[in-house]
């Protein structure tokens, strides 16, 4: 939608009249040209979305590229989470006590900011998904037609129980230190942002899988048939990738959270905002795994 603006300075300041001018030819008036820009604008934008080759297309090149860039994520959300100590008040049910809700502060953030994300659209992108699905409310802003990519199986496909428990119970005791700096909600809110990222690098597991089926289809068929989830788990797994990323993820955090200082030529290269073998070991035990899970679980369904 287009917004014109009338300014002050196309304004007599004697009779409080808009100036005339002369108009030329070849010099449409400003709002004129701004109607002309706006009108092709808008029109580039419908043509991106009605052609059969805009977005939402998946290869093996760039869904390798888009699990590299979503590495970073996740580091960057280990060490903001870093930040604050464990903060045991943020899961206590007991110290909460929010006027109508039961359960604990980051439970009430992560509810409710879904449910506001849940409107804006942000779980119409296949994507995405939600921690608490149950009850959310629809979108109520016009939302983009993401391309039919996977199979409509995939939406039953959602771990993130398994996700929660292992961010809680495992991971967050390597990340924070302990101890309470009264800082809940911005604990809660991290915590937040880092739910997300592992997520939808462990969910995006359904297009790696989709991608490798059409690729070689003749290999997956058979053990689907057959729900051979051994054979699958078997024909996913490639050690020396797994090790590469491994590695690659320790080396990005220990980069992105080195103490950088202008003091001295050298940064110091042994204090970091976080343990980076932390970023390896997430990787190694939970992310990488619970991808393969869902790999497979989705590949049992794609030939419904």
């Amino acid at each position: 939608m287009c917004v014109y603006l009338y300014s002050p300075f196309f304004i007599n300041n004697k009779n409080k009249s808009p100036i005339k001018s002369n108009p030329t030819p070849h010099k449409p008036h400003f709002s004129s040209r701004l109607q002309i820009a706006c009108t092709l604008i808008s029109r580039m934008a419908k043509a991106a979305e009605q052609s059969p080759d805009s977005g939402n297309v998946y290869t093996l090149a760039s869904v390798r590229e888009d699990l590299v860039r979503q590495e970073d994520t996740i580091i960057y959300g280990l060490i903001e989470r870093a930040k604050f100590p464990s903060n045991p008040h943020t899961y206590d049910e007991e110290y909460a006590q929010i006027q109508g809700f039961c359960g604990s502060l980051v439970e009430f953030v992560v509810k409710n900011t879904e449910a506001i994300q849940a409107k804006a659209g942000r779980y119409k992108n296949p994507e995405e998904n939600a921690f608490f699905p149950e009850n959310l409310p629809p979108s109520i802003v016009p939302s983009y037609s993401f391309k039919q990519f996977l199979h409509p199986g995939a939406a039953s496909i959602n771990i993130n129980k398994s996700i929660w428990k292992m961010y809680f119970q495992e991971l967050l005791p390597l990340v924070a230190t302990s101890g309470d700096d009264g800082n809940y909600a911005q604990t809660a809110a991290n915590d937040l942002s880092l739910l997300q990222a592992i997520s939808r690098r462990i969910h995006y597991g359904k297009f790696v899988a989709e991608v490798k089926f059409r690729d070689a289809p003749q290999d997956y068929e058979p053990l689907i048939r057959a729900k051979d989830k051994e054979g699958l788990m078997k024909l996913l797994t490639f050690t020396s990738v797994e090790e590469t990323v491994r590695k690659r993820v320790e080396k990005k955090a220990a980069v992105f959270g080195q103490e950088v200082s202008l003091d001295n030529e050298d940064d110091d290269e042994e204090n970091h905002k976080f343990d980076p073998s932390v970023a390896s070991s997430l990787y190694k035990n939970w992310v990488i795994p619970f991808t393969k899970e869902v790999q497979v679980e989705y590949l049992l369904r794609r030939l419904d």
